[in-house]
């Protein structure tokens, strides 16, 4: 009897062990690559993050242009990668149809839903983190007017948009607010001289704080802040550190920890496909603050902030998201 309960546990340490061995993850950024100090760089600072506690190294492939996202996908896949995280809505299509060629596979999308049995969705609530940052720059301005730059215009980022606006109004009613959207094409996300320009245009009709999200186009509007002595509020990473004394706040998508606890419970196996939606309440979104904008901020902002926060995961605001109803108020 002592033995054969010595065998079985034997067996269950030995079961385990492999599961942990056998785990071969893989990553496929999208445009913008890895290093583009927002989306996909949060992304990859997760997958990082498990390499570097657990000693198990990743494939990864970066997306320069989109007939390669089904390419790469169906490369990880033939070559036993898993699970395999596509970063971006733009990879559903590649994830759908490899997902299906290869259903013993796990797959992981952050940013859009495939509705597989083998496949983990990850999506945010962007609007409660852009109403945040958008009380935050009403209350910093100085004119009244602020403003807002988007990548492509697709209704994701009119989703931060319009929770961005919704903060806004919610802080001073009589603001004004600006809104430019880079472009139509992917290309939109990797133009900081269109960000730059954008950025200026409205600083040129006296808004004192833009709020950004469009990746690496961000970046040009972060650099027009910086230049024009005006406040700029960063995205998807933290990106305080970037022009320290000029940025706002970033609003905060944790892409990383997303990122991270895929490979994490595919390692422990407790991974599982379906829907995650990450807002204030999950710790998904949030604003970011620290010793570099600390100086931005005053104690009364921050009370007026966190208060806020508190009354948008209790329910007492509702953050309208313009994913679901396309009207946007204010």
């Amino acid at each position: 009897m002592f033995r054969a309960i010595i065998v079985a546990a034997a067996v269950v340490l030995s079961t385990s062990a492999a599961s942990a061995a056998d785990i071969k993850p893989a990553v496929v950024f999208d445009m913008g690559g890895k290093f583009d100090k927002s989306f996909n760089e949060g992304v990859f600072n997760g997958v990082e993050k498990f390499r570097k506690e657990t000693g198990i190294t990743y494939r990864e492939f970066e997306v320069t242009n989109a007939s390669q996202r089904e390419q790469a996908m169906r490369n990880m896949a033939r070559r036993g990668s898993d699970p395999i995280v596509g970063v971006g809505f733009a990879q559903a299509p590649a994830v759908e149809k490899v997902a299906k060629e290869y259903p013993d596979l796990r797959f992981a999308i952050i940013d859009m839903v495939v509705d597989l049995p083998n496949v983990q969705s990850i999506v945010f609530k962007e609007h409660e983190g852009s109403f945040l940052v958008g009380m935050l720059a009403a209350m910093a301005s100085e004119t009244g007017k602020v403003g807002f730059v988007g990548g492509m215009d697709i209704p994701l980022i009119r989703k931060f948009a319009c929770g961005y606006v919704q903060g806004v109004k919610h802080a001073n009613p009589d603001a004004t607010v600006y809104q430019n959207m880079t472009g139509t094409t992917p290309a939109a996300w990797n133009d900081p001289g269109k960000g730059k320009e954008l950025a200026r245009s409205q600083f040129d009709r006296g808004a004192d704080v833009i709020y950004h999200a469009a990746g690496g186009t961000g970046l040009g509007v972060l650099q027009a802040a910086a230049e024009s002595g005006k406040l700029g509020i960063g995205v998807d990473s933290n990106q305080n550190h970037i022009h320290p004394g000029s940025v706002l706040t970033s609003m905060l998508k944790r892409v990383d920890v997303a990122a991270y606890n895929v490979f994490k419970t595919a390692n422990e196996g407790t991974w599982k496909p379906g829907i995650q939606s990450l807002g204030l309440k999950e710790s998904g979104v949030d604003w970011a603050l620290d010793e570099n904008n600390a100086k931005l901020v005053s104690d009364d902002m921050k009370a007026k902030l966190d208060a806020a926060k508190a009354e948008i995961i209790a329910g007492k605001i509702k953050v309208h998201d313009y994913m679901a109803d396309s009207s946007c108020p204010g």
